[in-house]
């Protein structure tokens, strides 16, 4: 890792304090880029997201997706963590916590929206971010394309369901003009725009010019990504400040929920001998959030001024600091993942599998 990237949760924190000062002392400048938005998607975000996942994109080869299919093992642990375990397990937390245990700490009004809101929160499974972590990790980048490919094809038919069984509505509004335009904005230019770019480098300058390009853009991904902490934390600055308490604990059953899901996924491949450049994009996909789609789905349902709107955005606030912790987790623990016997018996059977020692 690079010093930058060494002492990336340092920048973090400084981000998260600059965007919070910057957002309570200059509400009309980031009132103003809040505004610049279509369907709820905020544009100057969505630019960063492209310069955040873009270099990362460009190291994908197409050609190979077709490997992807001998990692069934990753995919099918990630689609259990997301779809049959994380959006009832955030449920059962949020009426724990929020329902039970904090309920005489918080508005009475409101425990029914938080609830609501942490919900909408984890049925939404995390798209483009997922490339920056699976990046920190070294994880098997066609695996993570096409795990978020499919996360998405299912968000558009599971997402609404999930959402109105645990919420016990008869019907739900889907922003679907949000969903589409999102997935569209933060998956299917992206990659275009990638694959264009790569194809041209190596029909040009051949490998070595795709290198190059993509060492000088290496650091663009990380400031891209402190760039848009200072903008989401901004945005939000005057909520903090106002309800510091009612923010930590909305956050707990985040918390325990992001670690829970992401120890989960984590284990399951190592019990089924996945190799761990995909265990960790697994366990980081099964974690983390689309928190876009999930704020414009709480407001359109709820309102910008609820307590589900509220919780949603507590799940942007954590989102970044938990997931770094989690990519440190994945990368100390590379060494006791490869001494497992199921990824060792995997690795025998299959030579083209080797486990990797750990740094």
């Amino acid at each position: 890792m690079t010093l930058f990237e060494r002492y990336l949760t340092v920048w973090v924190a400084l981000c998260i304090i600059a965007g919070v000062a910057l957002g309570h002392f200059l509400p009309g400048v980031f009132h103003a880029i809040g505004a610049a938005e279509v369907a709820r998607v905020n544009l100057p975000v969505a630019v960063l997201i492209w310069l955040m996942i873009i270099p990362m994109l460009l190291k994908i080869d197409f050609a190979a997706l077709g490997q992807v299919g001998r990692h069934w093992r990753g995919i099918s642990v990630t689609l259990i963590v997301n779809w049959a375990v994380k959006p009832f397990s955030m449920a059962l937390l949020g009426w724990l916590f929020i329902g039970w245990l904090f309920r005489p700490l918080l508005p009475a009004a409101q425990i029914d929206s938080y609830i609501a809101g942490l919900i909408i929160l984890a049925a939404a499974p995390c798209t483009a971010m997922v490339f920056v972590w699976s990046n920190l990790i070294k994880g098997e980048p066609h695996f993570t394309l096409s795990q978020v490919a499919l996360n998405d094809v299912i968000m558009v038919v599971a997402f609404a369901p999930i959402v109105a069984l645990l919420l016990g509505l008869s019907a739900i509004t889907v922003p679907w003009d949000t969903l589409v335009l999102s997935v569209a904005l933060y998956i299917v230019i992206p990659v275009i725009v990638a694959q264009v770019l790569r194809r041209r480098l190596l029909a040009t300058g051949g490998r070595g010019a795709l290198d190059a390009l993509l060492k000088r853009l290496g650091p663009v991904s990380l400031v891209a990504l402190l760039a848009t902490l200072v903008l989401l934390f901004g945005f939000q600055g005057g909520e903090i400040i106002a309800q510091p308490l009612v923010i930590l604990l909305l956050a707990v059953p985040i918390l325990i929920q992001v670690y829970f899901n992401a120890g989960l996924a984590y284990f399951l491949n190592r019990a089924s001998g996945e190799e761990h450049c995909v265990a960790g994009p697994s366990a980081l996909i099964g974690a983390s959030n689309f928190f876009e789609l999930a704020v414009a789905a709480a407001i359109s349902l709820f309102g910008f001024q609820s307590g589900a709107a509220l919780a949603t955005v507590v799940g942007v606030l954590v989102e970044v600091p938990v997931m770094l912790s989690v990519v440190w987790i994945v990368n100390r623990s590379k060494g006791w993942y490869e001494r497992g016997a199921a990824v060792r018996s995997v690795a025998a059977r299959n030579p083209t599998i080797k486990p990797r020692t750990a740094q």
